[in-house]
């Protein structure tokens, strides 16, 4: 919950969390990602094939235009990469 408080007070706009949405679908990690065009490392877009997982986090840092998604196997390097970029867009 902390990290969830931290990116809400870094955030200019509002922030959402999304969990397997693939399953929506009914696709796997793997069909869902293969339409993606978001930069991720292979590590991390091998292991959200591998475990069936994405959680991504959507968030406005600055304004409610420009967003960003994460996406990650993990949900706590998920909320840290988030902040990150959101204490980035900060400076």
């Amino acid at each position: 919950m902390e990290k969830i408080e931290k990116l809400k007070d870094l955030c200019k706009s509002g922030f959402g969390i999304e969990v397997n949405h693939h399953n929506t679908f009914y696709e796997s990690a793997e069909e869902h990602l293969s339409r993606s065009k978001e930069s991720i490392s292979d590590e991390v877009y091998n292991e959200m094939i591998a475990t069936n997982t994405i959680y991504c986090v959507w968030f406005y840092p600055n304004t409610p235009i420009g967003f960003y998604n994460v996406y990650h196997y993990d949900l706590d390097k998920c909320l840290d990469r988030a902040i990150e970029i959101s204490i980035e867009q900060q400076l």
